[in-house]
């Protein structure tokens, strides 16, 4: 008896000890690192005239994964203020010059947009890996995570810019009649392309990373 509760008290031990928490914040920072060197170059995105199509979701929904989801968020997070960081430098063409216009518009639309983003993803993983989706959740939440990111990010800046002079300007280039239209326009295309590749790359990656670091 006294055995087997030693057993049980050093599993819990293992657990939650210090050990498991280190490699917790250290897997967090490695994918935190992967998102800034993927958001900062060529690796993580595909330049567009006005958006750039980007897998940098890929680590994002990786962390949510594997790791569980508040690295998700962390990860998510990231990715947004290092989108804000990049306005407010002037090195992301449209933030940069809808910064100009509402800075906290902006931020919303990079920081708070990503947050809500990786935030539901990861909720959702949550619930469907414990069914009888458990393989396909990888690849569900690989392609929810891009798709996601779009709807958020042009619903929020929908929301704070769609009225400006700028984004009207774009409106009038695709010659379209409102805002649904218009983000079809601007980017149905390359959250098509996103949706897929976050499938692929981060369904992939993850299930065979679950399966070597036996976290099914």
């Amino acid at each position: 008896m006294e055995n087997t509760s030693t057993s049980s008290r050093n599993a819990n031990e293992n657990a939650f000890g210090p050990g498991n928490k280190t490699r917790y914040m250290v897997e967090t920072a490695l994918m935190i690192a992967i998102v800034l060197i993927m958001s900062n170059t060529v690796i993580g995105t595909i330049p567009t005239p006005f958006l750039k199509i980007s897998i940098v979701t890929v680590p994002v929904a990786i962390a949510a994964m594997l790791i569980g989801p508040t690295a998700g968020i962390i990860c998510g997070v990231v990715f947004g203020l290092n989108s804000f960081v990049s306005a407010l430098t002037g090195a992301s063409g449209l933030l940069s010059a809808l910064f100009v216009i509402n800075p906290v518009g902006v931020f919303f639309t990079a920081v708070v947009a990503r947050f809500l983003d990786a935030l539901l993803v990861s909720m959702i993983y949550k619930v469907i890996h414990k069914g009888k989706l458990k393989i396909a959740s990888y690849y569900i939440t690989g392609a929810l995570m891009p798709l996601f990111n779009t709807v958020f990010f042009m619903t929020i800046l929908c929301l704070f810019f769609y009225n400006t002079d700028y984004i009207q300007e774009l409106v009038s280039t695709y010659n379209v009649g409102n805002a649904f239209s218009f983000v079809i326009a601007m980017v149905g295309v390359q959250a098509a392309v996103e949706a897929v590749a976050g499938c692929l790359l981060a369904g992939t990656i993850a299930m065979v990373l679950s399966k070597a670091l036996h976290r099914v």
